[in-house]
């Protein structure tokens, strides 16, 4: 490796891109997921990697033991310390336990859901040792069904295929209850986005629900109304759901019944963008507004487009936010920053003749650590106007 690149690695940046390896023939023929000492120019040893030749990710950083043997033994390991820590955070096992990089799993989701852990292998390296790592996921945590999800853009980047499957136990008959800022919301584990819920929110909705005592929510982008449903809980006077997605809706209306607060719980599906324009014309106001959208910004290449989509959602969702009102605006595009996408979001309030402060910046929660070598574990952004 290059001098620089070697120094990030041995600094804790946990890749190494094609372009900064020296590939002999042999090692270009190793098969994705095979393991391998990492060397720098003075062939000195640097740790283990999981080698990926396809990829532009070629290497990830297992180990920085070069002797290192990657067993159920080592990855029992790093799972109880994931599980440590999650249990200081929560009274109840609903959380995400795995955070890829971040708890020295690359490329490795884990979120729980009682008795059912979702996996996702989103890198070569996990999916070849999916055995030994789901024995050590059921012996550490005690849970009786591991469901793998395959869907994801992160596995074709990885040359994996998109086949999801039951790997211990049996997959829930229906939607799974969990318990969260005070509502109860419902996951489907096996049909629905990811792994099924958006565990990494749960901060912001929290904050969120402070401010809508009383309040008229508007809850864009709800997916299965994980705003919505938390300033229900929080006092809320009534909330909307607006989502594209109808199967979403239906699992927000029986987390709001099985919550208590049907009656004050409506949904309407439709585009976001067509939806914040008829609101518009309808003259309808809300004392909170939250626009949580999928990534604009997925990519770098996408970054301009993306930065032009936040503007746009600022700019229609501001006029709806009553007078003192909140605006409640997010991003998980880790391709744009915070600095971008406040600047994208401001701009977007003023083009509606809006103004007002940030009151909160939120990102994930603390089950999604962020390893501060790699500004992509910290993708989520949480900004709250005042209007």
């Amino acid at each position: 490796m290059p001098k620089a690149e070697a120094r990030a690695v041995r600094h804790g940046f946990p890749w190494v891109y094609a372009n900064e390896l020296v590939l002999d023939r042999r090692t270009k023929a190793l098969e994705p997921g095979s393991l391998a000492v990492l060397e720098d120019a003075g062939r000195i040893a640097m740790g283990l990697v999981a080698v990926n030749p396809l990829s532009r990710i070629a290497a990830r950083m297992l180990d920085p033991v070069p002797g290192a043997v990657i067993d159920r033994a080592w990855f029992e390991k790093r799972i109880a310390a994931a599980q440590t820590h999650r249990a200081l955070l929560y009274d109840a096992p609903f959380y995400r336990l795995i955070h890829a990089e971040a708890d020295g799993l690359p490329g490795v989701v884990v979120d729980r859901f009682g008795d059912v852990a979702v996996i996702q292998p989103n890198a070569a390296w996990a999916e070849r040792l999916l055995q030994p790592l789901v024995e050590a996921l059921v012996e550490v945590t005690g849970v009786t069904t591991v469901l793998k999800n395959a869907s994801g853009r992160a596995r074709a980047l990885e040359g994996l295929d998109e086949t999801s499957e039951v790997l211990v136990g049996q997959a829930p008959e229906g939607p799974v209850e969990v318990p969260m800022n005070g509502a109860t919301y419902m996951a489907d584990l096996t049909g629905g986005q990811k792994t099924g819920l958006f565990y990494d929110q749960r901060p912001n909705q929290a904050f969120a629900a402070g401010l809508a005592r009383g309040a008229r929510v508007l809850d864009v982008f709800s997916h299965v109304g994980g705003f919505s449903l938390a300033a229900l809980a929080g006092g809320a006077e009534r909330a909307l759901a607006v989502d594209s997605s109808a199967p979403a809706l239906e699992l927000a209306r029986k987390g709001a019944e099985a919550s208590g607060m049907a009656e004050r719980f409506d949904t309407r599906q439709g585009d976001a963008f067509d939806t914040l324009a008829a609101l518009g014309a309808e003259g309808e106001s809300f004392e909170l507004v939250v626009c949580d959208p999928p990534a604009f910004a997925p990519s770098k290449k996408a970054l301009e487009a993306g930065l032009r989509a936040y503007e746009r959602i600022a700019r229609m969702a501001a006029p709806l936010v009553a007078d003192g009102g909140y605006l409640v605006l997010c991003s998980c595009s880790h391709a744009a920053d915070l600095a971008k996408f406040r600047a994208a979001s401001a701009r977007g309030i003023g083009k509606a003749g809006r103004r007002g402060p940030i009151v909160y910046e939120g990102r994930a929660g603390a089950d999604h650590p962020v390893l501060p070598q790699l500004a992509e574990t910290g993708y989520l952004k949480a900004l709250v106007f005042r209007l």
